[in-house]
């Protein structure tokens, strides 16, 4: 057992002011939520706090189409109307819409989780947390489900540099289908996604019989459930299938999607979680003592991700959070009652006993089928990603030089962070 962990937490206020639109479910408001909540609770004080570099197009390209990227990078709201085959082509549009700051948006909250696994790697720390991250359903060519760059893929091939092998764990509602995907041919990263599966429910992907091909056949699981799952129910068979995956996989990492949206009252979802049922999955992914790289993911009912979130990084510190909420800056999110606790859900349960049953055997079954940790001939680690330095020459003094390449050169007192655990400064050891 490991005396204390050491937790880098990443966060970059800007990822909160972004507006995917009027009607959108979608909020990064949610993420400024989350952290003036963890401010509240003092966990920052526990925490080494770090703002992300924004990832360069470069590092984006390393699992997403250079093509892809770069039109990313180019379009903006006042110029789509001149790209429609390219939107069409990317799937841009209602669910995934072009918006002030998009791409800025996406180089953030990648960096975060890049910066996050770069940390691990170098044994900078024991956990890792980037809630802004965790967009599991954008392709290798286009966006999908409110999700543009896949963050959780290039902090995967990040681990894999070090790792020979890497465990993948999604709880949001929906199929992490793009990280699946991506590593579907492939016995070095083995995904594990719990999700709502039938009625057509977006991705529409996700059966217990979807499991991997060529090389990365049975390395691909899937838990498929009906509506109204409750805490009882799903903790008792998540931690009997990651038990049973650690033990066969024994993988030198874990990542940790912790999509919100499986809580009850989602407004996108159908499950029955409370935020102490889906926290008791991290604590259980925590207890393997493994490399862990945390991150967010879906969560529509904005107040209670935020919550959710706190409480699992209090989980993550080791640190029990009172139950009434700490005078902040969001407090009239979280009225009347100002408390952690969200009402139970009220969802069926359609999830029998027999039905989850057989599902758990099913995978057992699959896991049988494959070899005990598989080996990998690891070469000579290539370097972390060359980050070209900044030349004040090349400046274009017209241009408005942004937030972040200010702070590459100022030591900045910051609003959020005081004493030793300040580590703002610092970034470039990242």
């Amino acid at each position: 057992m490991r005396s204390k962990d050491k937790i880098a937490y990443y966060y970059d206020g800007d990822v909160g002011g972004v507006y995917f639109g009027p009607n959108h479910p979608m909020k990064p408001h949610r993420l400024c939520m989350t952290h003036h909540l963890v401010l509240s609770y003092d966990l920052h004080r526990k925490m080494e706090i770090y703002r992300p570099h924004k990832a360069y197009p470069v590092e984006l390209a390393q699992f997403h189409s250079a093509d892809y990227v770069e039109f990313l990078h180019r379009i903006t709201p006042d110029t789509q109307h001149l790209f429609s085959n390219e939107l069409a082509k990317y799937n841009l549009g209602e669910d995934c819409p072009v918006f002030e700051n998009l791409f800025e948006f996406c180089q953030i909250y990648a960096g975060g989780t890049i910066d996050a696994a770069r940390r691990l790697n170098n044994q900078l720390c024991d956990i890792a947390i980037n809630w802004a991250g965790g967009l599991h359903h954008a392709k290798k060519c286009e966006a999908s489900g409110f999700c543009y760059i896949n963050d959780l893929v290039l902090g995967i091939l990040e681990l894999l540099k070090h790792q020979a092998r890497v465990l993948y764990i999604d709880i949001d509602v929906h199929h992490g289908d793009g990280v699946e995907e991506a590593f579907y041919f492939t016995d070095r990263v083995m995904t594990v996604s719990f999700h709502k599966y039938g009625d057509m429910f977006f991705p529409g992907t996700g059966d217990v019989k979807e499991t991997g091909e060529r090389e990365g056949k049975y390395y691909a699981i899937n838990v498929p459930l009906k509506d109204g799952i409750d805490d009882t129910s799903f903790t008792r068979l998540f931690k009997s299938i990651i038990s049973k995956v650690v033990e066969t996989y024994v993988p030198g990492a874990i990542v940790l999607q912790c999509g919100a949206d499986s809580l009850a009252g989602d407004r996108l979802g159908c499950f029955n979680l409370s935020i102490d049922g889906h926290a008791e999955c991290v604590r259980f992914v925590k207890k393997f003592n493994l490399p862990l790289l945390v991150t967010g993911g879906g969560g529509y009912t904005k107040e209670n991700v935020a919550r959710c979130w706190a409480v699992e990084t209090g989980v993550l510190l080791d640190t029990e959070l009172p139950n009434e909420i700490p005078e902040n800056e969001y407090i009239k999110y979280f009225g009347p009652e100002y408390s952690l606790r969200i009402p139970n859900g009220h969802i069926e349960n359609l999830n029998s006993k027999s039905y989850l049953s057989t599902i758990k055997m099913q995978v057992f079954d699959n896991l049988r089928c494959i070899q005990h940790a598989p080996g990998v001939q690891m070469q000579e680690v290539p370097p972390d990603f060359y980050i070209p330095d900044f030349d004040e020459d090349e400046q274009n003094p017209d241009e408005r030089m942004d937030q972040h390449t200010q702070d590459k050169h100022i030591q900045r007192d910051d609003e959020y962070y005081e004493g030793d655990h300040d580590n703002d400064q610092n970034m470039e050891d990242v």
